[in-house]
């Protein structure tokens, strides 16, 4: 059973920059659809970034171009490079795993598997 935990929250002045990291653990070998969701006090859900076992990626239109996501260790390892931080950005972060062929960013805050997330606070 795959089990994902978060690191990397914190706080930062608006214009500056984290790096989440999710360790994936309870799988040799993930073929599906990984990636980031936040959730914002009072709202839904929302799909930041998502990447395939073979590295495509795609992002939600408000962070592209700001945040990077990766995968190392054999997807053992998922990262969000947050570059550029928004007071908008302030959430709940949260690494989603699901065993699902099409990966996008619209499926992630779905998924079947997700950690407990890691808190950003960007202020102005």
């Amino acid at each position: 059973q795959v089990k994902l935990v978060e690191s990397g929250g914190g706080s930062v002045q608006a214009g500056g920059s984290l790096r989440l990291s999710c360790t994936a653990s309870g799988f040799t070998s993930f073929h599906g659809c990984m990636g980031w969701f936040r959730q914002a006090p009072g709202k839904e859900r929302e799909g930041v970034a998502s990447i395939a076992r073979d590295g495509k990626t795609n992002y939600a239109d408000a962070v592209r171009g700001r945040f990077t996501i990766s995968q190392e260790n054999n997807r053992h390892t998922l990262m969000l490079q947050m570059n550029r931080l928004e007071p908008g950005d302030t959430a709940m972060y949260y690494c989603a795993a699901d065993d699902v062929e099409f990966c996008d960013v619209v499926v992630v805050p779905i998924a079947s598997r997700s950690g407990q997330g890691t808190l950003v606070t960007v202020s102005s």
